[in-house]
C-alpha cells in the first residue's frame, strides 16, 4: 500500500470519528469538514505556507457561502495546514499576473473589488461566529482573512505581518480597515508602513489576538472555543454580530435604537424562552 503524505494536525482528528462529516470543496487545496456543529476549514498548501492561489481562493469563497447556508453549521473555524496560517498572495506569480491580460485597468479594479467583497467581506458579515486558529504566519491577504474572523487564537510561535510595503503594494482585502479598527490607527500605521514581523505577544497587546496558547494546544483550544460558540442561539448570534457591525459606524443613540429593536424581537422568540427556561432549571439544580 502506498503511504500517504503526512497528515495535517487538523486532519488527524477525523480518523475513526463517525461524527465528523467531510465536505467536498472541489480542490485538495482546501479541506472542509463538519464536526458536530463546527465547520473546520483548513487551507492546505503547506509547502507554500498556504498562500492563496487561483484554485484555493474561489474554494474559500464557496465554502464560506456553504457555511452560511447550512443550518447544521453553527460556527466556522479557519486554520492552515503545517506551520503557517496563510502567507497571503502567491508572490511567485505576482510579477506576471497582468501579463497578456485582456482586462482594462478599470475592469481589473472592479474584479478585485468583487473578489474582496465575496471573500473577507463575506467572512466578516457571516451570520455565524468565526474563529481563526493561527499555527504560524498570517501575512498580507492571509492576515486580512484572520482579521475578518470574530476571534483569533494564536499559537505561541505564530506571528502577523502586512508585507505589502516590501512589495510596493498598499494592501487589499480590507486589511487597512481591519487593522485600524482592531488595533487602532497607531498600530495599523506601524504594521502597514514597516511591514515588520509582529510576534504573538505583541499581537495580543495590539488587540489582534484573543488568546495565545502553547503550540501543542492550539487545536484543542480552538475547537473547544468554536464548539462553545456554535451552541449559542443562532438568532442571538445574528443580532449580536449585526449590533457589533453597526457599532462601527453608528452614533450612540442610533446604536441604542438598533439594540432595542433587536432585543425586543429576541425576547418574543421561542429560542429565548427555551434558553431562559434552561437557565432557570440550572439555577434550581445548583441551589
Amino acid at each position: 500500500m502506498k503511504r500517504r503524505g503526512p497528515e495535517t494536525l487538523w486532519e488527524s482528528l477525523v480518523h475513526h470519528d463517525e461524527s465528523v462529516v467531510a465536505i467536498e470543496t472541489g480542490t485538495p487545496q482546501l479541506l472542509l469538514r463538519r464536526e458536530g456543529r463546527v465547520a473546520v476549514m483548513t487551507l492546505n498548501r503547506p509547502a507554500s505556507m498556504n498562500a492563496l492561489s487561483g484554485e484555493l481562493t474561489p474554494a474559500i469563497r464557496r465554502s464560506i457561502q456553504r457555511c452560511a447556508d447550512d443550518p447544521d453549521i453553527g460556527a466556522l473555524l479557519i486554520t492552515g495546514a503545517g506551520k503557517a496560517f496563510c502567507a497571503g498572495g502567491d508572490v511567485k506569480g505576482m510579477g506576471d499576473r497582468f501579463e497578456g491580460a485582456q482586462q482594462s485597468e478599470a475592469e481589473r479594479i472592479a474584479d478585485l473589488q468583487r473578489k474582496q467583497r465575496t471573500l473577507t467581506g463575506a467572512l466578516f458579515r457571516l451570520n455565524k461566529p468565526t474563529v481563526a486558529a493561527l499555527p504560524g504566519a498570517a501575512v498580507g491577504a492571509g492576515l486580512a482573512l484572520a482579521l475578518a474572523c470574530d476571534i483569533r487564537i494564536l499559537a505561541a510561535s505564530a506571528f502577523m505581518a502586512t508585507g505589502y510595503a516590501r512589495l510596493a503594494m498598499s494592501g487589499d482585502y480590507g486589511v487597512n480597515w481591519f487593522l485600524t479598527r482592531l488595533a487602532g490607527p497607531g498600530a495599523a500605521r506601524d504594521m502597514m508602513l514597516t511591514a515588520r514581523r509582529v510576534e504573538a505577544v505583541e499581537c495580543k497587546a495590539f488587540g489582534l489576538a484573543s488568546q495565545i496558547v502553547p503550540d501543542g494546544e492550539l487545536q484543542a483550544t480552538s475547537l473547544r472555543t468554536a464548539d462553545t460558540l456554535a451552541s449559542v442561539s443562532g438568532a442571538a448570534v445574528r443580532s449580536i454580530k449585526q449590533n457589533l457591525n453597526d457599532a462601527l459606524h453608528l452614533d450612540l443613540e442610533s446604536m441604542m435604537d438598533k439594540e432595542a429593536d433587536r432585543l425586543i424581537r429576541l425576547l418574543h422568540s421561542d429560542e429565548h424562552r427555551q434558553a431562559a427556561e434552561a437557565f432557570r432549571n440550572k439555577s434550581k439544580d445548583r441551589s
